[in-house]
């Protein structure tokens, strides 16, 4: 049972890191090391409102497994 979970604790972090990076707005590393020239308080419409929605649902899974990981290993 450990073994599953740590493999799909792998799994789902690797999703959430793609998913994190792919909401970068800025053009280039520019973007993901901080330096975006966007506003803050912008509307999600389309494709990243679905990617925030993902994103949420990947860190919810996240911590989920790795609290159930913690659990398993006590």
């Amino acid at each position: 049972m450990e073994f599953y979970l740590d493999i799909a604790l792998i799994i789902t972090s690797i999703a959430l890191i793609i998913s994190v990076i792919l909401q970068s707005k800025g053009a280039g590393l520019g973007g993901l090391t901080g330096g975006d020239s966007g506003g803050i308080f912008t509307a999600r419409r389309g494709i990243e409102k679905v990617l925030f929605r993902v994103t949420i649902v990947l860190s919810v899974v996240f911590f989920s497994l790795a609290i159930a990981a913690t659990l398993v290993t006590v």
